[in-house]
Parts: structure tokens; C-alpha cells; sequence
């Protein structure tokens, strides 16, 4: 991750910090929470309004994208050669540009240094996020908490939540995005970690309490057929009668659950 502070030169103020993820390219403006409808960069205003001060990947990608030279302009190549670039890069544009803009007073310095609020902020984000049969997801932050959010009760003006709810192979494409600020759907539709921290339900565990479960209750082909006291082709026959439902079944091995193992013997 890098990281680049955002200054207004015109009020010599610093009003946030853009962070860069080069795993998948992304970008994350994080707000300083006293900006306001006129202080804040006109893109975002309509978030600090809502005061939403950690602001979308893809309107950070915007912002980014209002400063920099675009990928379809005419003589991109001869500006590549010129400054001796092999290929169209969106990073090292912006800060060959130092983020600025003819329409506005911002710009950007590279920084080592973390400000103490998006270190505050990291602490609601995301690390784990496990899908749930229910259409919900059980959320896990820094902070080790962990939420259980209802997809159906997430306010869905845009009609993206209802797209996920009709699609099981949507809905299974859940992944976290780099830093872990959102859920992503097919890398296209993404739940903010913030927001579903504020709407999820707690879950009175830690996550080493949901790992030690795991840990004491899921088993190898191995292990089950070690438990059962009975070879690899009865594991499979009592799996394929249905005598024994995995909890995950992929070509490179089969997770049971114990307490599914040992009803078997009673």
C-alpha cells in the first residue's frame, strides 16, 4: 500500500490521505471528519454531506482520474516515451502531476506516515467475511468483533442488493477488497466495511473462538475415515448415499463436519 496526503493549497490545510492498494489497482480517499460541503473536493461532497468520510473505490478512481492524463488521449504514446514509461500507469501520473487539477486547489505529496485517524478507521474494516445460507454475511473486523449482517436489510436505492438476492453464483463471488474496505461482488458491486459494521447484528465471539470451532470440528477425508474407524470407499459410499453430507466437497479433498461423523455411529 502507499499512501499520499491531500492538501488544499489555497487554505494551506490538509484535508485527507489517498491510499493506493497495487494488488488490484485501487484507490481509497480517506476524509479528514471537519471537512464540509464547501471544503471538501467538489466529487466528494455529496458524501461528506452524509458524513461518509472514507470514500468508494470507484469514486476514489474518479477523483484520480480528474487529475491525471487520460488513457485515450491522442499522443499518449509520445508523452509514455517522454517520460520514459513502458506502459499507460495511473500512479505514476498522478504524481509526476503532484494531483493537481486546473479546477481546484488540491494536490498530493507522497507520505510514510499513516495519519492517526485512518489508523483509527482501519479498526472497522474488514478481515474476514464468511456467506451464510441465509443471504447474510458474517463480518469479521480488526477490532476482532464480529457482525452478522442481513443483505436484505441494507438500504438498496440502487437496486445492486437486489441483484445479489436473485443470484446464488453472484452472491458466492463475495470477496474482500485489498485493505479490506468493502465486500465485493463480481468485483463490481461493493458493501463498504463500514457500513455493514453500523448495520450488522454482534455476534458475541472473537474470531479465535470462530477459528478454534473450526479447528475442533472440521475434518479431512483422513481424519473422518480415522474417527469412523473405516476405509476411504465407505467414507465414499456413506457421502454419495447421502448418508453423510459434506460440508465441502472440491476435487483436491472433502471437509465433514465432526459432530455429522459422529451421529453416524450413534
Amino acid at each position: 500500500m502507499k499512501a499520499y496526503n491531500i492538501f488544499d493549497e489555497e487554505r494551506s490545510d490538509l484535508i485527507g490521505t489517498l491510499l493506493y492498494f497495487e494488488k488490484d489497482s485501487s484507490w481509497i480517499i480517506e476524509l479528514q471528519q471537519d471537512l464540509d460541503e464547501w471544503t471538501a473536493p467538489l466529487l466528494l461532497t455529496s458524501y461528506v454531506k452524509k458524513h461518509i468520510y472514507t470514500i468508494p473505490r470507484d469514486i476514489s478512481l474518479l477523483w484520480v482520474q480528474e487529475r491525471i492524463i487520460p488513457s485515450n488521449r491522442q499522443n499518449i504514446q509520445s508523452i509514455l516515451d517522454t517520460h520514459h514509461l513502458p506502459k499507460y500507469d495511473e500512479r505514476r501520473f498522478l504524481e509526476i502531476s503532484s494531483g493537481r487539477c486546473s479546477q481546484d486547489f488540491f494536490y498530493i505529496r507522497k507520505t510514510k506516515e499513516i495519519p492517526s485517524y485512518v489508523k483509527e478507521r482501519f479498526k472497522r474494516n474488514l478481515t474476514d467475511c464468511t456467506l451464510c445460507s441465509d443471504y447474510s454475511l458474517l463480518c469479521f473486523f480488526r477490532d476482532d468483533t464480529i457482525r452478522k449482517v442481513q443483505l436484505k436489510d441494507i438500504p438498496d436505492d440502487s437496486g445492486e442488493i437486489a441483484k445479489i438476492l436473485r443470484s446464488s453464483a453472484l452472491f458466492a463471488s463475495a470477496q474482500i477488497t485489498p485493505g479490506g474496505y468493502a465486500v465485493t461482488f463480481n468485483n463490481s458491486i461493493d458493501l463498504m466495511a463500514h457500513e455493514l459494521y453500523t448495520l450488522g447484528q454482534p455476534v458475541p465471539l472473537q474470531k479465535e473462538d470462530f477459528f478454534s470451532f473450526l479447528r475442533n470440528t472440521i475434518l479431512d477425508t483422513a481424519e473422518a475415515c480415522e474417527l469412523l474407524e473405516c476405509s476411504r470407499q465407505n467414507l465414499a459410499y456413506l457421502t454419495r448415499t447421502e448418508q453423510l453430507v459434506p460440508v465441502r466437497k472440491e476435487v483436491r479433498g472433502t471437509l465433514y463436519s465432526k459432530g455429522d461423523i459422529l451421529k453416524t455411529r450413534w
